[in-house]
C-alpha cells in the first residue's frame, strides 16, 4: 500500500511532443491515460462536487484492483489502493500488484475542475477495461483506510492506450479515440437509488425491528398485565411472540443473509452479522421453552416451577439484545456495508423513546403477588 500522504511528485508525462494514450468520460467524470515509455499516467477529472475520485482495472467492481484518491485539509492528496468482493466499500489492499503514484504535478483541487493523477508502471498491454466512481463526501482523513460514502456517478469503458493523445491534453477528454457519455456539467443528482442488495437490508431491517422490537415486547407486556384478569391470555402471548413474531423474524433474517450474499460480501464477518445468527437461534430456543411449559407441567408441582421464571427473563433478556441489535444495525453496519452515509438523527429519537416499552414490563411485576394468590386458589392452597 502506498502512502496515504504522498507528496513526491510524479513525472510530468506531457512534456513529450507526442504521446499515446486515450481518455473517455461518464456523466460525472473523466479518465485520462498517457503512455510514456515504462510507465502510464492516469488523470481522474472532475467539474461537480468532488469528496473523492476513483477508479479500477477490470470490467466489474468486484476483484478488480482500484485506485482511490481525495483531497485533505493540508493540501495533500490521499492514494489509496483497494480491492472489493462485491457491491461494498472496497478494503484497502497492502501489498498491490502495481504500485500507484501520486503524480502531483498533474494534479489539481483549485478552479472548476478537479483533478487526481497518479502513475503506474506499463505492462504492455495496448487496451485497458476501466471502471469509474466518484463521490461528493470527502472521508474527512488523510488515512488510505478511511471510509468512503457511495458514489453518486459510476460506469466502464475502455481506454486504447496506443492511441495518439494531444501533447496539450490535460484529461478533459480531448484525445483522438471515442468517448463514451458526455463530459460532466451542471450538479449531481439529488438523491442516489438504492442498490437491490441495498432495498433487501432496509426489508431486512423493517421486518425484524417489527418482529423483534414490536410484537416481542407486546407478547411479553401481554403476558405480563393481562394473566391476571383472563385466562385466555396464553393464546394472545403464543400469537404474538411465535405466529406474527417468527414470521416477520425468518422472512427477515432470510433477506438479510440474501443481502450479503446479492453484495458480494462475507458472511459473519462483523459482530452485527454475528449477533444476528445468535438471536436468531436463542430466540427459536426460547419459542420452544414456552411450548414445552405450557405443554409439560409437572405432575405433582411444588410449587410455580423453575424453569418458568427462566424462560421471563430469557425473554427479557433476548428483547434486550435485539434493541441492541437493531441499534448496531442503523449505526455502524447500513454506513459500512452501504457507503451511504450515517441513517438520519431521526432513528436515534425512536430508538431512545422505544426502548423505553420493555422496561413496562418491570412496572407490571406489581400484578405478582395477585398471580399467585390466584395460581394458589387453582391448586387449592389459597389461603
Amino acid at each position: 500500500m502506498i502512502s496515504t500522504n504522498t507528496t513526491a511528485e510524479g513525472d510530468n508525462l506531457y512534456t513529450q511532443s507526442s504521446v499515446t494514450g486515450d481518455s473517455q468520460c461518464g456523466t460525472a467524470m473523466c479518465v485520462e491515460a498517457t503512455v510514456n515509455g515504462t510507465s502510464i499516467q492516469y488523470v481522474l477529472s472532475s467539474t461537480e462536487t468532488v469528496g473523492w475520485m476513483g477508479m479500477g482495472f477490470g470490467t466489474q467492481m468486484s476483484g478488480s484492483p482500484m485506485v482511490i484518491m481525495w483531497s485533505n485539509t493540508d493540501g495533500t492528496i490521499t492514494v489509496s489502493q483497494r480491492e472489493a468482493s462485491g457491491h461494498t466499500m472496497p478494503q484497502v489492499v497492502s501489498n498491490p500488484a502495481q504500485v500507484a503514484t501520486l503524480a502531483e504535478s498533474a494534479s489539481t483541487t483549485s478552479g472548476s475542475e478537479t483533478k487526481f493523477a497518479f502513475t503506474v508502471d506499463a505492462n504492455g498491454d495496448t487496451t485497458q477495461n476501466v471502471i469509474y466512481a466518484i463521490g461528493s463526501t470527502n472521508p474527512g482523513s488523510s488515512s488510505a483506510s478511511a471510509t468512503i460514502q457511495q458514489h453518486f456517478d459510476d460506469g466502464t469503458f475502455q481506454l486504447n492506450l496506443a492511441g495518439t493523445l494531444s501533447a496539450t491534453s490535460t484529461g478533459s477528454a480531448s484525445s483522438s479515440g471515442s468517448t463514451s457519455g458526455t463530459s460532466s456539467s451542471g450538479t449531481r443528482p439529488i438523491s442516489i437509488p438504492l442498490l437491490p442488495y441495498q432495498r433487501m437490508i432496509v426489508a431486512h431491517a423493517i421486518l425484524c425491528v417489527v418482529g423483534f422490537l414490536f410484537f416481542l415486547p407486546f407478547g411479553s407486556l401481554l403476558a405480563r398485565y393481562v394473566r391476571t384478569f383472563t385466562p385466555k391470555w396464553y393464546t394472545g402471548h403464543w400469537i404474538s411472540q411465535f405466529a406474527i413474531s417468527g414470521s416477520l423474524i425468518i422472512i427477515g433474517f432470510a433477506l438479510g443473509v440474501q443481502s450479503v450474499t446479492s453484495a458480494g460480501a462475507l458472511h459473519l464477518d462483523d459482530n452485527h452479522k454475528q449477533w444476528g445468527v445468535a438471536i436468531f437461534v436463542i430466540y427459536w430456543v426460547q419459542c420452544a421453552l414456552g411450548a414445552f411449559i405450557h405443554w409439560v407441567k409437572p405432575k405433582r408441582p411444588a410449587g410455580r416451577p423453575l424453569q418458568n421464571y427462566f424462560h421471563a427473563v430469557f425473554g427479557l433478556f433476548i428483547i434486550a439484545l435485539a434493541f441492541y441489535q437493531v441499534r448496531t444495525g442503523y449505526k455502524t453496519e447500513w454506513p459500512s456495508a452501504t457507503g451511504r452515509g450515517d441513517i438520519a438523527k431521526g432513528a436515534d429519537i425512536v430508538w431512545y423513546i422505544w426502548v423505553v416499552v420493555p422496561l413496562l414490563y418491570f412496572a407490571g411485576l406489581a400484578f405478582l403477588p395477585k398471580q399467585y394468590r390466584q395460581e394458589a386458589a387453582a391448586k387449592g392452597r389459597y389461603k
